[in-house]
Formats: C-alpha cells, sequence, structure tokens
C-alpha cells in the first residue's frame, strides 16, 4: 500500500504518552456493554490454547458494535492545530502516521458520499492509547482491541493491536491494519446513518439469541461499508498494491466467529456469533469493494 507522502487526518488525539487513564476496571466491558458468559469462555479457550490474551478475543467477539450511550457525535474541527493529547497533533511515528493518513482517507471519501447525498458527514476521532483509557462508553483496554464509542463519536485503538493481528492471528499486512480503521469508521457512518440507535432500541425486547443476529447484521454491513471506502479510495489514489486487497480479506476471514470459534475451543456455535462468520465478513467486504455503493450494504433485509 502506497500510503507514503499523503495527507494525514487532523482528527488524530494521541493519548500514548499520557498514561492509560483508566482504573477501577471491575468487569470488562466493550463499547459500553458487558460480556457474555459464553464469549468469555471461548476467549479462555483462545487465549489457553494460542496464547492470545483473552481480552483480545473477546474484543473480536463483542466488542466494536452499538452501545448503550447513543447519540450524535460532535463534528472535531479540522485544521486546526492541536497539543499533543488532543486532536489536530500530527503523530510523528510510522505506526500512527499510517492510520493517521488512513482516517484522512476516510474522510475525504465518505466526506463526498454524504455530500453527493445532500448531507455533512462528521468526522470521527481517532484515540491512540496504550493500556488503558476512558471513552463515554466505559474504560477501554487495549487487550479489547479496536472499538467504536457512539456516545462520543470516536474509534478506540491501541497500535498494539496490529502486532497480534500479524503474528498470533495470522493476518498481517498494512491493508489488512486498513481495513480494521475503516470497519470501525463504518461503525460511525452506522451512527450518523441512525443504524446503530435502531438496532440498540432493540435491546431487553429480543431475545439474546436475535440480538446476536443483529450484532451480526451490524457488524457485516460495517465490513460492507469498509469496502465501499475501499473502493472509492483506490479509485481516487490507485494507492493499492495487488496483494493489498487479499491482506484485507485474510483479516476478515482471520476475525469471523467460525474461526475464533474452532480454534478457542474446537466447535462453532452459530447461535452465539455476534460478528458473522469468515465467509460472511469477506463476502460483504468484497460486495462493498466491487459495487462502491451504501444501497449495496444493506445486510437487514439480507437472508
Amino acid at each position: 500500500m502506497k500510503w507514503e507522502g499523503h495527507e494525514q487526518s487532523r482528527n488524530v488525539e494521541d493519548r500514548r504518552s499520557g498514561g492509560g487513564g483508566g482504573g477501577g476496571f471491575g468487569v470488562p466491558r466493550i463499547g459500553g456493554r458487558g460480556i457474555g458468559l459464553g464469549t468469555i469462555v471461548i476467549a479462555l479457550l483462545a487465549g489457553w490454547i494460542f496464547g492470545i490474551n483473552p481480552l483480545t478475543v473477546l474484543g473480536l467477539l463483542s466488542g466494536g458494535g452499538p452501545a448503550e450511550v447513543v447519540q450524535a457525535p460532535q463534528r472535531t474541527p479540522s485544521g486546526q492545530p492541536g497539543q499533543p493529547g488532543q486532536p489536530g497533533a500530527a503523530p510523528k511515528d510510522p505506526a500512527a502516521q499510517f492510520v493517521s493518513t488512513v482516517l484522512r482517507d476516510t474522510e475525504v471519501v465518505w466526506g463526498q458520499m454524504f455530500k453527493a447525498s445532500g448531507a455533512a458527514y462528521q468526522e470521527p476521532t481517532l484515540v491512540l492509547f496504550r493500556g488503558a483509557t476512558r471513552s463515554a462508553c466505559g474504560v477501554g483496554e487495549s487487550a479489547m482491541g479496536p472499538f467504536y464509542c457512539p456516545g462520543d463519536g470516536k474509534v478506540y485503538l491501541d497500535l498494539n493491536f496490529f502486532d497480534t493481528l500479524a503474528r498470533r492471528m495470522g493476518a498481517p499486512g498494512d491493508f489488512a491494519q486498513a481495513y480494521v480503521v475503516a470497519h470501525e469508521v463504518g461503525h460511525h457512518v452506522q451512527n450518523l446513518m441512525g443504524v446503530t440507535g435502531k438496532v440498540d432500541a432493540m435491546r431487553g425486547r429480543v431475545s439474546q439469541t436475535q440480538m446476536n443476529q443483529l450484532s451480526v447484521r451490524v457488524e457485516l454491513q460495517a465490513d460492507c461499508l469498509a469496502g465501499v471506502w475501499a473502493h472509492h479510495s483506490q479509485k481516487g489514489k490507485n494507492w493499492l498494491d495487488a496483494g493489498d486487497l487479499q491482506e484485507a480479506m485474510n483479516a476478515a476471514a482471520q476475525i469471523g466467529d467460525d474461526t475464533l470459534q474452532r480454534k478457542g475451543q474446537g466447535t462453532v456455535v452459530p447461535e452465539s456469533f455476534t460478528h458473522g462468520s469468515a465467509e460472511q465478513r469477506m463476502t460483504w467486504f468484497k460486495r462493498g469493494l466491487e459495487s462502491g455503493s451504501v444501497k449495496q450494504c444493506d445486510t437487514f433485509s439480507a437472508r
């Protein structure tokens, strides 16, 4: 992926030098939502067998979905000089510069698409942290993996997650990392479109199995939206190499619920899926990639 030299986002909040900002964590929570016991068992098994931090698996199985606090995020002013720890301060290290470059391209693509539909795109903030940090959805820990919080309109990321993704989960490559960022930005787009609020309003009104099914549709739609971004990004910049798209497809497969469950406990329980199978995740990412159309990402009407 030829990303060097491209514009970086001003909406990056670097908290890495300020410590975790956590404390009193108690029961782990992801995206403002509690974690089910079945998910914890899968995570512990995966951690024991593969040496992956169980909370990382918890993040992949249950994090990044809609949170209990749902409100329209406030737009972060772009182009404003910032201080370290606040949006606007350009990161200095290559890993942070990379995700800042990807974030900027999502801003451009989604800004153009929202404008074409007669709406204004509210850019999310990307928070870089180490260890733990506070969000409007509760305390986020690095072991949860990346997540989006609708309550403050921010994407949270510990860059160490990419090492886990590459070395322990078998999904290396810079575009695999870009896919992760684009997926979380996809959740932000869902929030702006009102999808997050509608799905979260069903919580407590349907069974856990039905809620899991809704969660799968939310996650698959975010995968499709990541594909939509990749379509328009490549069309505008032509910065992807031959193997980049395969990296994203592989990442989608490696974090499929069936892949994680098969590796973690040896059996697959579809009723407990919260993100979708490997095949589903690859299919919906590819659908967005090939079409470049948000209309093709209606996972809620699909079988």
